[in-house]
């Protein structure tokens, strides 16, 4: 396995962070344990939850996957191997703490005090903020209309809350999530001038599908060291082939909820998932394999966060960490993606 430094500090997380978003709806929790145990022996000692998880998102199974990770906790005695990341759910349904914004230091400690009855724990390494409170774009929405609003919580206050948090010993770092360059700004901007806990990374999309973080964001995860988290790092499983030649795997994340799971149904997806294709099979690689170590191989990136329902998958994507790269894959990686830019932004 292979590690990075989170932030600018000295802690160590493994660049395969393991993705637990399916357990409690597509997985099992015998399946997350058997994950979890394996992911663990193999140096995965980075993982990332939710409080809103499973997904897709429903009241009935809100917090299952939090349980399951807290169950194993317990039941295996190994809390102190894991680097563990949570987040906090940004304005949401009503039955999240009676809907609206979630930023405010009394909802905020009702969600980490839950969090930590879940997942058995007294501390949390990573709390991240999911997604703004304010009117933003983000998860793929274009088109941005400026609306001056004074119903979310400002970036002072809300570091402030959090400093309460540190202070109390729940959690140790933050983070934050679906962020964009200005909000990423504003946060290191304020923590520095006002000495008040800085963000350590952003969790956002990145794949070979999905590459606009490269626009704004990277110089600043470099510059500032505030690494990505990067999800979805196979669009939602399009960049493992599965959906290849219109097929529709049976119980695959598409075929359950495909009206949810709509990011990455563009027209030039599958033009451009069979153009890297045949890249990997030119030079004898797994697809998935190659896009997964296209992720981890930016400077930019800390952890590229991996989500798999099988165990042959999951020993897929943690065995990218020892494929190469040559700078003749890159280069035709790159030619691909001037031909169909991010088609799924």
């Amino acid at each position: 396995m292979n590690y990075r430094k989170l932030g600018n500090k000295n802690l160590d997380v493994s660049t395969i962070c393991l993705g637990t978003m399916t357990w409690g709806e597509q997985n099992t929790q015998e399946e997350g344990f058997e994950q979890m145990d394996y992911a663990l022996d193999q140096g995965v000692n980075f993982w990332d939850t939710a409080e809103l998880y499973s997904v897709p998102p429903k009241e009935e199974t809100y917090g299952h996957t939090e349980i399951i990770i807290g169950n194993w906790f317990k039941k295996s005695n190994k809390r102190d191997k894991v680097i563990l990341a949570t987040k906090i759910a940004g304005p949401m349904r009503t039955y999240l703490r009676g809907g609206g914004n979630n930023y405010g230091i009394v909802k905020m400690t009702q969600a980490v005090n839950d969090s930590l009855k879940r997942l058995q724990t007294d501390y949390i390494d990573l709390y991240q903020l999911h997604w703004p409170e304010r009117n933003t774009n983000m998860f793929g929405r274009l088109g941005y209309e400026h609306k001056d609003t004074d119903d979310w919580n400002k970036f002072e206050d809300v570091l402030e809350n959090l400093q309460k948090l540190v202070d109390a010993g729940k959690i140790r770092e933050i983070g934050l999530s679906n962020e964009t360059p200005w909000g990423v700004s504003k946060f290191l901007e304020i923590s520095k001038e006002k000495k008040l806990p800085r963000m350590l990374s952003v969790q956002n999309p990145y794949n070979l599908l999905n590459r606009t973080y490269e626009v704004g964001l990277a110089e600043i995860s470099i510059r500032d060291q505030i690494g990505l988290l990067a999800y979805s790092p196979l669009a939602s499983g399009y960049l493992s082939g599965k959906y290849r030649n219109n097929q529709m795997p049976k119980n695959s994340r598409i075929e359950r909820d495909g009206d949810f799971w709509t990011r990455y149904d563009k027209p030039n997806t599958n033009i451009a998932v069979d153009a890297y294709y045949e890249i990997a099979k030119k030079h004898n690689l797994d697809l998935a394999q190659m896009s997964l170590k296209f992720c981890e191989i930016q400077p930019f990136v800390t952890s590229v966060i991996i989500g798999a329902t099988s165990m042959e998958q999951l020993k897929t994507d943690i065995e990218s960490v020892n494929i190469n790269l040559t700078e003749e894959i890159i280069k035709e990686i790159n030619e691909i993606q001037i031909t169909y830019p991010n088609p799924c932004p």
